[in-house]
């Protein structure tokens, strides 16, 4: 079996979110697997020149853009017996210090997509499925359909699309399905969003398989609260949709060898007490081993659910005896809040503004809760990483969370969190308060945390989903 990652990033390259973790663990476990995984990115500037200096060329091919054609450099790093291709065009990735959120990102795109496919004869690599993920590799089962089957090299070529977050779609105006793709009106109904191009409807239509990254959120996407616009196509594409929970990386995420965090530790309470203190240091916070620490790593951003915390952070300083650790960068208005936040509560509060990959490990290693009462989460990383690190997820009840966290039960000794279900910031703050009470509970509390550390959070199960995936579709 070859299959070709599609993606905009993959850790340790390029990272805004998930998505870039994913890239980056999930081929590993597949090539465990037995299969021959490849990944394919942009080459965008922001790539640490410690992996540029690597890259080897590979070839240069044209890329149609529409009616002009566009110089498209080949790279390649190995990097974990992972070959990783990077697309380069300095005028597209290179002279910009961003990922997204530009102008022109349709035609970024829509030339990245062509891309992927123009270069597969020249890196010799013929996959039996061209795995993408989210809009920005979207059109390319399209791209496939309307300017590649004829060719006996792309024939037998399948297609899987993954939605990593069906908030951001990729729309862009009509004239981009002519202009940029290449493709006459008769391919518009397969991308026609409210008039315009929609790049991440082309890949559901296209596809032949839609995966998503957790089953409630399979289920969620299909409903219009979530399915922003397109819970009708999901609906009648339901045969061909699987929500498949995501993994993380276990050898990289080990507190039992994490050389980043202050004591290493498998299921040692103790030992991770030592890494409270340590933060505890670090931060500028009293040191109290004793005092639950709730923690949050995450984008400061409204689907994160942060408006309940704002909404309930200061009652929750004020009365409770606990300390809160908060790190993340995202909108402003967030940032300027928690910064104000610390200011009045020195002693109980650290919020870092900031994105510190070692900070955020100290954080799951020293924390006692995790905090993510999100409005939606596709699937998440980050309570799986808390549970990795024996830091109890406390959760609202959506997407990947709800498949991931159960809430603990006192009279079964179940469970490996505390949950809430609706978006309220007092039941948020009950089910805190609730969690809290139980970590002073020694009983409850080594229950609770040795069913954290009993989880398997590795790519194993879901690797072996895909491949009966990839298999299905290419018999």
């Amino acid at each position: 079996m070859k299959v070709l990652f599609a993606a905009a990033e993959a850790h340790p390259f390029i990272k805004t979110g998930g998505l870039a973790d994913v890239i980056g663990a999930l081929p590993k476990a597949l090539k465990s697997a037995g299969v021959d995984v490849r990944v394919i990115l942009p080459k965008f500037r922001g790539i640490p020149e410690k992996f540029k200096s690597q890259m080897e060329p590979v070839a240069v091919v044209d890329v149609l853009v529409g009616w002009r054609n566009q110089y498209c450099g080949i790279e390649r790093i190995i990097l974990d017996g992972i070959p990783v291709y990077f697309i380069d065009n300095e005028y597209y990735f290179g002279a910009r210090d961003g990922i997204y959120g530009y102008m022109d990102d349709g035609e970024r795109f829509a030339f990245y997509n062509r891309a992927v496919l123009e270069c597969l004869p020249a890196i010799d690599f013929q996959p039996d499925v061209l795995h993408c993920h989210d809009w920005h590799a979207a059109v390319i089962p399209m791209l496939l359909q309307g300017h590649y089957r004829h060719n006996p090299f792309y024939t037998n070529m399948r297609t899987v699309f993954t939605i990593h977050n069906l908030l951001y779609q990729g729309v862009f105006p009509y004239e981009v399905l002519d202009g940029l793709l290449g493709l006459d009106s008769s391919y518009f109904g397969g991308v026609e969003y409210y008039g315009n191009v929609n790049y991440m409807k082309g890949g559901i239509v296209y596809s032949d398989h839609v995966t998503t990254v957790s089953p409630t959120y399979a289920e969620e996407i299909r409903t219009p609260y979530y399915g922003y616009g397109l819970e009708g196509l999901l609906s009648s594409r339901s045969e061909h949709l699987s929500g498949i929970v995501n993994g993380i990386d276990t050898k990289s995420y080990n507190p039992a060898n994490d050389s980043q965090i202050f004591s290493k530790y498998r299921s040692n309470l103790a030992k991770k007490t030592e890494n409270k203190i340590g933060l505890q240091k670090e931060l500028g916070l009293p040191i109290a081993p004793h005092i639950p620490m709730i923690a949050m790593v995450t984008r400061l951003v409204d689907s994160k659910g942060l408006d309940l915390i704002t909404r309930i952070l200061d009652e929750l300083l004020y009365y409770d005896d606990i300390q809160f650790v908060l790190l993340g960068t995202g909108d402003e208005i967030y940032e300027r809040w928690f910064r104000e936040a610390a200011w009045r509560y020195p002693t109980k509060l650290s919020s870092q503004i900031l994105f510190n990959d070692a900070l955020s490990r100290k954080m799951y290693a020293a924390s006692d809760l995790f905090l993510m009462p999100s409005k939606f989460e596709p699937c998440g990383i980050s309570q799986l990483l808390a549970l990795r690190y024996g830091s109890i997820p406390v959760v609202r009840e959506t997407g990947g969370l709800n498949d991931t966290v159960q809430a603990y039960d006192e009279l079964t000794g179940e469970g490996n969190g505390f949950t809430f279900t609706d978006y309220n910031a007092h039941d948020m703050m009950f089910t805190l308060r609730r969690a809290v009470s139980y970590y002073h509970k020694p009983e409850h509390w080594k229950q609770v945390t040795k069913n954290a550390f009993s989880g398997d959070y590795s790519w194993n199960v879901s690797a072996q989903q895909y491949i009966d995936i990839y298999k299905k579709i290419t018999s």
